[in-house]
This record gives C-alpha cells, structure tokens and sequence, in this order.
C-alpha cells in the first residue's frame, strides 16, 4: 500500500526551507504541504502555552482540512516545547521533529570547541537539556541568539551582520564547530563565517529527513507512485502583498539548493 496524501511541514517562518530541500531531495514522489507561521515568528521568544497552542492550531489545519500523513516539525522551538502534546492529541498521524544536531560533533569532531546557536526557548527546554547532557563534549558554549531569526526571516541582510559581529564577536578564532539550532540559521551561514572564518556546520535537517523516510516506510505510506513531488505554501502575513513575497522567497530558496 502507498499514500498519496502529502506531508505537511510546519515552521515559524521560512526557515524550514533548509529542512523540506533535503526531505524532496531524499522523498521526491511526495506531495507536500508548508504551512510559514511568519506572523509569529519567531516562537523561541513566546512562552510554552503560546507555542503548544499555535502548533495545535496548525496541526489540526494540517491533519483535519490538509489530509496530511505525517507532519514535520521543522522549528526547534515548536519541537521542543510541543511535540509531546501533539503526538499524545494526534495518536493517528505520525510527528517527526527536529532537534538541534549536536550528537553529530559528537560523531563528527567531538574534540572542536563547538558552538550552539539557538533561541532561547530551544536552550531552556527540557529536551534540549536531555540531548546536550547525553552528547556534552566539556568544551562547547550555548548562544541564545533572541531576535535572530526575525532579522533572517525580514531579510534585514545589514542589521543581520551587525548582530552576528556584535554577538560572535567573542567566538572568532575559537570555534570549531557551529550547531545552528534553528531553522532560519542555516540561511546565514555566510554570514556566520564571515565573522567566525571557517568552521564546521551542523543542523538537523538531514537527520529529520531520514527520519521522516524511516517513518513513512514503516508504516507504508511512502508514495511509489508519482514522478515528481507539489509543495502547496502557505504563509500566514497579513497582507496578500506579503504573503505573496514570502511564496516567491521560498520558492527562489527551493530552487537554490
């Protein structure tokens, strides 16, 4: 048996974008939906009733309108703060979520000084705590990078190099491997390196992809029967104007990769 219902995708904005290439790059005969929560964006700064709501909101759009077969959790904050009370509500339909990818310096060069960038709400969670402790490496600092992503998310490219300058400052020529623990970071990784040089950089979106395959193939709804995959985007701005930018960004970045 296959499915041809599609996998719907949730982010606090665009950032997400960095996970979905990899996932129609590893699962290219899926439908797919994206739902950008860009009008409250960015979640690592609401409180955990804000985003466990929001989410719930969304999943609910996603399962019950969207007919969607699994959903994806591709912000950090949203999968650490919700995630458990989404699979408990939502016993039906499988939910993957992302984490920051830290047991990778573990795998990869556990003995670099590492860095995590975050939001606040990733670095304070309990699930967090339970992979950095698991993985601790004795030789990594936590960043709470508040207001990064809205700045990635605006496109705001000078005040974007002014916070990283201001921020990272401290890191250059120290840092061997960067966790970007939010979506919206990888978009800035030129930018990261042009403040801290050459560094390795680490995120979950290969690790949620393969998951989300691991997943679908388990319980058999991987679609074998379409050669090329839909992404039905939908942003939640409150002008059609803005709504309809966000949409070509996304595509322009989907192409990109």
């Amino acid at each position: 048996m296959s499915s041809s219902k599609p996998i719907g995708f949730l982010d606090s904005g665009i950032g997400g974008i960095s996970v979905i290439r990899k996932a129609v790059r590893l699962l290219p005969n899926e439908d797919y939906f994206f739902f950008s929560d860009s009008v409250n964006n960015p979640y690592g700064d609401k409180c955990d009733e804000e985003i466990i709501s929001r989410c719930d909101e969304l999943t609910d759009l996603m399962v019950n309108k969207k007919s969607c077969k699994a959903i994806v959790l591709a912000c950090n904050t949203a999968s650490a703060k919700a995630v458990s009370f989404l699979r408990e509500k939502y016993t039906d339909t499988p939910i993957i979520a992302i984490e920051p990818a830290y047991k990778m310096v573990h795998d990869y060069n556990p003995d670099g000084f590492t860095l995590v960038m975050a939001t606040r709400g990733t670095l304070e969670s309990e699930k967090f705590h339970k992979l950095f402790y698991t993985y601790y490496n004795n030789n990594t600092s936590l960043l709470a990078c508040v207001g990064l992503a809205d700045l990635i998310e605006q496109e705001k490219k000078e005040e974007l190099r002014e916070y990283l300058e201001r921020n990272l400052h401290d890191y250059k020529g120290k840092v061997s491997n960067v966790v970007l623990g939010c979506t919206h970071y990888p978009l800035a990784k030129a930018e990261i390196k042009e403040v801290l040089g050459d560094v390795n950089f680490f995120d979950g979106a290969d690790g949620v992809s393969r998951q989300l395959k691991r997943v679908l193939t388990e319980k058999d709804l991987l679609n074998n029967k379409k050669d090329k995959f839909t992404i039905e985007f939908v942003d939640s701005s409150e002008t059609p104007e803005q709504q309809e930018q966000k949409k070509k960004r996304f595509f322009d970045l989907l192409r990109e990769d």
